[in-house]
C-alpha cells in the first residue's frame, strides 16, 4: 500500500483518489485518503482527504462549509466557542449552484438562535442577500457584512467565522488489528456491563477511547466477525470504531468523545442549562443514527443514555452498537437484567416473558423514544418511568401496561411531543414509528410552522 506523504498546511500538490475500494477506510469514489504528489519535492504518497482544499476554491476560506445542511449549520453555530455574529456560508441544499448564509443571533424572546439567508445569484455571476446591494463575489459579500455599519438586511454584523473542532485525520486502513503495546491507558472513564472504558493514546499521540472487555465474556472469533461488520457501519451519528486488540482481554479502540456519556453529561452544570430546543435536537441526532442502523437492518439491542456519547461541540453519537449480541448467554433473568442494565421498565412490553425473563432479541423496540430511546431523561420534565406507580414490581408494571396503562403526560411537556411518545408505546410494533420518521419529526419539531429563511426587503 502507498505510504503516507509528509505534508503541512502550506503543501501544494496534485491529488487523485486512493485506488483501494475494498479498504476499510474507503467511503466512496475518493475514499478517506487521497494519493498526492508534492509539486515541490515530487514525492508521492497518501494524505487525509479532510485536510485538503483547492488552491483557488472556496474550501480554503474558514467561513465556507461546503456540504453542510441547515440543521447541522445550526448545531455548529450554537456550539460552544461561537457567539452572536458567528456565521458561515454553505451550499444550498435545494438549489444546486446557490448558497446560504447562516448567522448566530440573540433574540429577545428565543435567546440564542440561528437565522438563515438565501444568497441569490445574479445573471452576470454576482451575488446578493438584499437586492438593494450586490457583490461580484462571495468574498466581497462577506467582507461587506463584516465591516459595514449598516446591516443592510441582516440581523447582526458578521463577526467571526463559525468555530469548529479541528478535523481528525482518518484512521490508517492497515491499522485494524493492532498490538496492545501501541496503546497507553491514561484515565479510567468508567465501567459497564462489558468491562472498563479508558481514555488513552495510540502510538503516544492520538487520543482515543479504549474499551477493555471482561475476559471470557464473549468468543474472540465471534467478536472479530462482529467487529469487522461494525467497522463498515460509518455514519456521523455513530462513534467511529478504529481498531481492535484480539488477545484477551480484548480491546476496542474508538474515537474519543470529550463530554462522555449523555447520562452523566446531563447532570453537569452545562447539561442542566440545556434548553428544550437543544434537548430535542439531541434526541433527533440519536434518531438519525438509529435510522441509519435501521436502514442497514442492524439492531443495537442496548440503546440508552449511557451508550450515547457527547462531543466537544455538544453533538451526540451512538456507541456500543452490536456488542450486546455477543454476550455468550443471550437470555437473562430479572436479576441478570438488572446487572446488565436492561431494565424491564424501560423495555417494550413484548420483551417480557413470564413477567421475569428478558431475551436480547426483542430489545430493538427498547422504549423507542422516552426520549428517542435514551433511557434516563433527556428533557427536564422527564423522570424515571412509572414513578407515579412507584413501589410496584416489574411484573406488576408489565401487567398494567398490557392492560393499556401508559405514563401520563409530564408537566411542561409539549402535547405534540407526548403524542409522539404515545405512538412509540403502541402495543403492536408495526404501529410504532420508524426511527427515520422520529428523526424527521424531532428535527423539525420547532421549525415546521416557521419560515426557514429570513425575508428580505
Amino acid at each position: 500500500m502507498t505510504s503516507k506523504l509528509a505534508w503541512n498546511k502550506e503543501t501544494i500538490c496534485n491529488v487523485s483518489p486512493a485506488s483501494n475500494p475494498r479498504s476499510p477506510s474507503w467511503t466512496g469514489s475518493f475514499g478517506e485518503w487521497w494519493k498526492a504528489k508534492s509539486l515541490r519535492t515530487g514525492q508521492v504518497g497518501l494524505i487525509p482527504y479532510n485536510f485538503v482544499a483547492g488552491v483557488n476554491g472556496l474550501e480554503k476560506e474558514s467561513w465556507f462549509f461546503k456540504d453542510l445542511g441547515r440543521k447541522d449549520a445550526e448545531r455548529q453555530l450554537l456550539a460552544p466557542g461561537n457567539q452572536q455574529g458567528s456565521f458561515l456560508v454553505r451550499e444550498s441544499e435545494t438549489n444546486k449552484g446557490s448558497y446560504s448564509l447562516s448567522v448566530r443571533d440573540l433574540d429577545q424572546n428565543q435567546g440564542e438562535v440561528v437565522k438563515h439567508y438565501k444568497i441569490r445569484n445574479l445573471d452576470n455571476g454576482g451575488f446578493y442577500v438584499s437586492p438593494r446591494i450586490t457583490f461580484n463575489s462571495l468574498h466581497e459579500l462577506v467582507q461587506h457584512y463584516s465591516k459595514s455599519n449598516k446591516m443592510d438586511g441582516l440581523c447582526t454584523l458578521l463577526k467571526q467565522p463559525c468555530q469548529t473542532q479541528r478535523p481528525q485525520k482518518p484512521w490508517w486502513a492497515d491499522e485494524w488489528e493492532i498490538p496492545r503495546s501501541r496503546l497507553q491507558l491514561s484515565k479510567k472513564l468508567g465501567a459497564g456491563q462489558f468491562g472498563e472504558v479508558w481514555m488513552g493514546y495510540y502510538n503516544g499521540h492520538t487520543k482515543v477511547a479504549i474499551k477493555s472487555l471482561k475476559e471470557g465474556s464473549m468468543s474472540t472469533a465471534d467478536f472479530l466477525e462482529e467487529a469487522n461488520l461494525m467497522k463498515q457501519l460509518q455514519h456521523s451519528r455513530l462513534v467511529r470504531l478504529h481498531a481492535v486488540v484480539t488477545q484477551e482481554p480484548i480491546y476496542i479502540v474508538t474515537e474519543y468523545m470529550e463530554n462522555g456519556c449523555l447520562v452523566d453529561y446531563l447532570k453537569t452544570p452545562e447539561g442542566l442549562r440545556l434548553t428544550i430546543y437543544k434537548l430535542i435536537d439531541m434526541s433527533a441526532q440519536v434518531a438519525e443514527g438509529m435510522a441509519f442502523l435501521e436502514r442497514k437492518n442492524y439492531i443495537h439491542r442496548d440503546l440508552r443514555a449511557a451508550n450515547i456519547l457527547v462531543s466537544e461541540s455538544i453533538c451526540c453519537k451512538i456507541a456500543d452498537f452490536g456488542l450486546a449480541r455477543l454476550i455468550l448467554n443471550d437470555t437473562y433473568t430479572a436479576k441478570e437484567a438488572q446487572e446488565y442494565r436492561l431494565q424491564l421498565k424501560w423495555a417494550a412490553a413484548e420483551t417480557a416473558v413470564d413477567a421475569c425473563t428478558l431475551r436480547v432479541e426483542p430489545i430493538r423496540w427498547l422504549a423507542k423514544l422516552s426520549l428517542t430511546v435514551t433511557r434516563p431523561p433527556v428533557v427536564p420534565f422527564m423522570k424515571s418511568p412509572y414513578e407515579e406507580i412507584r413501589g410496584m414490581t416489574n411484573p406488576e408494571v408489565i401487567d398494567r401496561i398490557e392492560r393499556g396503562y401508559r405514563m401520563p403526560q409530564p408537566d411542561n411537556c409539549p402535547k405534540e411531543l407526548y403524542d409522539l411518545m404515545l405512538r412509540c408505546w403502541k402495543d403492536s410494533p408495526e404501529e410504532r414509528p420508524t426511527f427515520e420518521f422520529l428523526r424527521s419529526m424531532l428535527e423539525d419539531f420547532f421549525t415546521a410552522t416557521e419560515s426557514q429563511y429570513q425575508a428580505q426587503p
